[in-house]
């Protein structure tokens, strides 16, 4: 029994990783909001996903249980409800897969996240504005 459960969770958990291209539609769509976990000083001295907004990993529990003044006063966005598209980034996938462990423990059920993180998505946009060039 524990080995199909197993088996469930690991199928369940490849449907919450959202690619490259899928961002980037879900981007141009807007119908999520991005949110990047890694510290301020990283998004200030390497930049950001255009479009997502910074909330560190260790003030995302806080953050999805703010109210929603609160919420817009600090991250200026309006807070996200459990119905909406969150996708959770990083550097590389790691912080941002805890993220989303919150999210969908607080009841945020179609929060996602993106694996490649800004290392990905920093080796994509290159090799794009390379190629249109």
């Amino acid at each position: 029994m524990r080995s199909i459960k197993g088996s469930c969770y690991n199928f369940c958990t490849v449907s919450k990783d959202v690619t490259y291209e899928e961002l980037k539609n879900l981007l141009s769509s807007k119908n999520i909001m991005l949110i990047d976990v890694r510290e301020k000083w990283e998004i200030l001295e390497y930049g950001k996903i255009p479009g997502s907004i910074n909330i560190p990993l260790h003030e995302v529990t806080e953050a999805l249980q703010m109210d929603s003044r609160d919420f817009e006063e600090k991250y200026h966005e309006v807070k996200p409800s459990k119905s909406d598209s969150l996708v959770f980034s990083c550097l590389a996938g790691v912080r941002s897969k805890e993220a989303l462990d919150t999210a969908r423990s607080l009841g945020f059920n179609s929060a996602k996240h993106y694996a490649g993180g800004w290392k990905e998505w920093v080796t994509y946009e290159f090799s794009e504005k390379k190629q249109g060039n």
